[in-house]
């Protein structure tokens, strides 16, 4: 089962850096004009890396801790804090819409609503009281740094409120073809490594991780059935 026609579905596999740019690639055949309409792009990374936000500093990040973990460094073109992509953790899933479609939305802060709306109705099988956040940005200790730790409309949280766990972080690419919003859906949530790869002092980490552990939470689905769920769920 897939989704709707209208759809193209996109599967990916490679590292997340070959991913990411595949993925921008995409976005760019839309402004050159060699594609058109909506785009499901499911990913599957054959490695893991610390994905850091357009305007975030290489100084984010400890270098040497990666490098000993063999966690790759990779930044995407859509803001907001580090993500670590381990395919064992989470599902990505990028989602495009040219600008003119239905779903297209001048007003940035509704942009993600349908978004979110997708993933709950793909996730509440496995959550029902998962909702999806309407209000403004909700900044959080940790949230320059950390995804998951701020809270952005159109995200999937458990429960209703801006305090509840995400389980569902998207960020958003615009440009004059269209919206491309990058999706990752928590499959578990253990933030240790992730505050590690960060170039904290050690009391820094410690507050970090403690934070983040109630920051987010993830119901462990497989990676087909969520999938297949999401694929069902679009507009």
């Amino acid at each position: 089962m897939g989704p709707a026609p209208r759809w193209e579905v996109v599967d990916l596999s490679g590292t997340v850096r070959e991913l990411h740019e595949r993925s921008i690639g995409l976005l760019a055949a839309h402004e050159a004009g060699g594609r058109s309409g909506r785009a499901v792009v499911v990913h599957h990374p054959v490695d893991r890396a610390l994905v850091l936000g357009s305007a975030q500093k290489d100084d984010v990040v400890d270098m040497e801790a990666c490098k000993a973990a063999g966690v790759d460094v990779v930044r995407r073109r859509s803001g907001g804090g580090a993500v670590l992509v381990d395919p064992d953790h989470i599902v990505w899933i990028d989602l495009f819409v040219p600008a003119g479609d239905p779903l297209w939305q001048h007003d940035v802060g509704r942009a993600a609503w349908w978004v979110g709306e997708a993933w709950a109705a793909a996730l509440r099988p496995d959550l029902p009281s998962v909702s999806v956040w309407k209000g403004p940005m909700q900044r959080r200790l940790w949230s320059s740094l950390i995804c998951f730790a701020g809270l952005g409309p159109g995200e999937v949280t458990l429960g209703a409120g801006p305090e509840t766990p995400k389980v569902v972080g998207i960020s958003q690419r615009r440009t004059r073809a269209g919206a491309l919003f990058q999706c990752a859906c928590i499959r578990e949530w253990d933030p240790a490594l992730l505050v590690w790869l960060l170039a904290l002092s050690s009391e820094d980490r410690h507050l970090c991780e403690k934070a983040l552990h109630t920051a987010a939470i993830g119901p462990d689905p497989e990676l087909t059935e969520v999938t297949k769920r999401l694929f069902g769920a679009l507009p």
